[in-house]
């Protein structure tokens, strides 16, 4: 830009007549191209796709239902799920419109889970089989897939029967569990029960005891976790609750000599499983 004179004396500025060089769009970081964007290969959407998955007997995550659209095939889809135990989540269709990758949900969309699940009694007979006492885990309120992934892949290099989670507060095996674990997702049976106190008392009738990782429990090299164990985990930020706490048998702790106070949960579940590992090997 430079200035001159006009008639009248006074500066006034002139331009410079180069163009505005033109920058190519790109996407925001938090935008990539749909080609990028990673697809959720255990989303199902529409219907029909989702009386279909349901007559074919598949573990379902769970059920997201647009609000206060229960007619016709919807109404199906949820007789169905409820009959099955599976969960029915409601949500605004805006969510729905959100997380669908179809653009076409029709109103309903379904996660299932990347790997079927068990029932608690073909995790206590595995064990037997193998003429092993059972060692079984018992996840409460883990709702991050990847501390989950984290956590099968541990117990299943640790020689853990089973793992057991709850249907409601807690993750599933779905794709990023899958990814997370390893391939451990493979090899470690997993069951998901309606209730955890229930499944405790049925677990101690069958002679486990029950272990639970407090912080204010017993330092856990001073606590026996030989014989039939099933150690229960909380969630990070809640722990424990108190009505699990309540029914385990007795609590073991982690040595903390730091100044932060808590552990990740799948690397505390991992120091518990190899201290029970060497209280019955070692």
């Amino acid at each position: 830009m430079e200035k001159r004179r006009n008639d009248n004396g006074k500066k006034e500025r002139k331009f410079g007549t180069r163009e505005k060089e033109r920058r190519p769009f790109r996407p925001r970081r938090d935008e990539a191209p749909l080609e990028e964007q990673e697809q959720n290969e255990n989303q199902l959407e529409g219907r029909n796709a989702i009386l279909e998955v349901l007559r074919s007997g598949r573990d379902i995550e769970k059920i997201m239902v647009a609000k206060g659209n229960v007619e016709g095939t919807i109404k199906r889809i949820i007789a169905m799920a409820v009959e099955k135990g599976v969960v029915i989540q409601e949500v605004s269709r805006q969510k729905l419109d959100e997380i669908s990758q179809t653009k076409n949900h029709q109103g309903v969309i379904a996660l299932v889970s990347a790997h079927n699940y068990v029932e608690v009694e073909d995790i206590l007979a595995a064990a037997r089989e193998k003429g092993e006492d059972p060692f079984v885990l018992l996840l409460d309120g883990i709702t991050d897939p990847h501390n989950l992934g984290a956590i099968l892949r541990t117990a299943e290099c640790a020689g853990v029967h089973g793992v057991i989670i709850p249907k409601r507060r807690s993750v599933g095996l779905n794709a990023t569990v899958g990814k997370t674990s390893a391939g451990a997702i493979e090899y470690m049976p997993v069951a998901r029960v309606t209730n955890i106190v229930q499944t405790m008392e049925y677990l101690k009738k069958e002679g486990l005891w029950i272990a639970c990782a407090d912080m204010k429990g017993l330092d856990h090299f001073d606590t026996n976790m030989k014989g039939p164990l099933a150690l229960v985990i909380g969630s990070e930020g809640d722990g424990v609750s108190r009505l699990v706490k309540e029914n385990c048998d007795f609590t073991a702790s982690i040595p903390m000599y730091g100044k932060i106070s808590s552990l990740n949960a799948s690397v505390a579940a991992a120091l518990l499983m190899y201290e029970v590992v060497r209280q019955r090997r070692f």
